[in-house]
């Protein structure tokens, strides 16, 4: 499994923009938000704002960094080949 993080804007509704497209193999599994100063003792961290097939959970831990939230990804996406 390859994943790759493109960096982007994304307009959330409030001061929380720095984001990244996570890909996996090419195919779109989730989109991660770093959160903003509003945040008090949680700014820095990183936010699963939407995951795709098996990333999908309401319930997702915050990351530290990035590498914490690829390693979560990873192993949601294992415990299930398939992306649907």
């Amino acid at each position: 499994m390859t994943m790759k993080l493109q960096p982007v804007q994304i307009a959330t509704g409030s001061n929380d923009r720095e984001s990244r497209l996570v890909f996996s193999d090419g195919i779109l599994v989730a989109v991660l938000v770093q959160l903003s100063s509003e945040h008090d003792s949680e700014a820095g961290h990183w936010f699963l704002e939407v995951g795709f097939g098996r990333v999908e959970d309401p319930h997702a831990p915050l990351f530290m960094d990035l590498d914490e939230a690829q390693a979560w990804i990873a192993r949601q996406l294992s415990e299930n080949r398939s992306f649907g």
